[in-house]
């Protein structure tokens, strides 16, 4: 029954390996030294872990595979090439099968993850990963399961036309796990001058600031950072190190317990999105835009994140 817990050819198996060696570096060279390992809602987040690591990870392949057989029927027709044999990939070397499609399958969810705090809808599922207030490892897994389904529907189609190779697949998910997990630790890493290619714990911190510094948000990287410094949408000031307040603006009444968040999204008027203010950068020094000021920073958000 738990044999896919020790099975090395599936997913959970590294899972459980990144996240014990991540767990580990916390423990050696902690970035924010008074965070307790028992943090607050530390116990949702193994929920999360688990349910979303393996199960929920299930649910989803199944639901994407009939999805992706209704695409392939809806774009066929008599005499077409179907999708399913196009096999772009199929011939070419594994490194360039595992290069080509973690790019692709990272720019697509760099799309997807900008324009979660844009849509109400959307905004109120991913409100459940911001509800994070002490940021490490384990919170890399806090979503709820409704962003899966939007993240592999759009992002397993890629692979019918494709054709990339199982243990291909796997590689990727496990790479982009290891880097999604030192992004979300308490490390103070940033990889020097390759913070501009890969994503980083100094760059993702800035993510779930409670402050925007830009429309809907910035740092929307899940990997390669490349993207944001490209299009715009990084911040990284250089006076300071992280954000004095992770969240968003309304968090105090966001349901704290399991159940609550998850239904959260199902609530009458919920969508309202709290992240695209659409105008200028909330509490942003007019001397600096990219280093929030001081002064203008309200008394509530003056609490450092250490």
């Amino acid at each position: 029954m738990f044999r896919f817990i020790w099975d090395i050819h599936g997913y959970f198996f590294w899972l459980l390996m990144i996240s014990a060696c991540c767990f580990l570096l916390e423990r050696v060279a902690p970035w924010r030294t008074r965070q307790k390992v028992l943090r607050r809602g530390i116990w949702q987040d193994v929920f999360y872990l688990v349910f979303n690591g393996h199960f929920a990870g299930m649910l989803v392949a199944l639901f994407s595979g009939w999805l992706i057989g209704r695409v392939v029927v809806l774009f066929g027709y008599p005499g077409a090439w179907p999708l399913d044999t196009w096999n772009l990939l199929a011939n070419q070397p594994p490194w360039l099968q595992f290069l080509f499609f973690l790019m692709l399958k990272d720019f697509l969810e760099w799309m997807i993850h900008i324009m979660l705090p844009r849509v109400p809808w959307l905004w109120t599922f991913h409100k459940v990963h911001h509800s994070i207030r002490e940021l490490d490892w384990i919170g890399n897994f806090r979503f709820h399961i409704a962003e899966i389904v939007v993240y592999k529907s759009l992002t397993y189609f890629p692979l019918v036309v494709l054709g990339v190779k199982g243990n291909i697949i796997l590689a990727v998910a496990v790479f982009a796990t290891l880097v999604g997990h030192l992004n979300h630790a308490n490390l103070k890493m940033d990889y020097g001058p390759l913070r501009y290619i890969f994503n980083s714990p100094r760059l993702h911190v800035w993510h779930h600031d409670r402050v925007m510094h830009g429309n809907g948000g910035q740092n929307f990287a899940i990997v390669f950072s490349i993207w944001d410094w490209l299009f715009g949408t990084i911040y990284y000031p250089d006076k300071e190190e992280q954000p004095e307040e992770l969240g968003f603006d309304g968090i105090e009444s966001f349901p704290e317990s399991l159940v609550g968040r998850l239904l959260h999204p199902l609530r009458f008027g919920s969508g309202k999105s709290n992240r695209t203010a659409g105008a200028e950068p909330a509490y942003v020094s007019n001397n600096d835009p990219g280093v929030r000021s001081e002064s203008s920073t309200p008394a509530t958000l003056r609490r450092r994140v250490r």
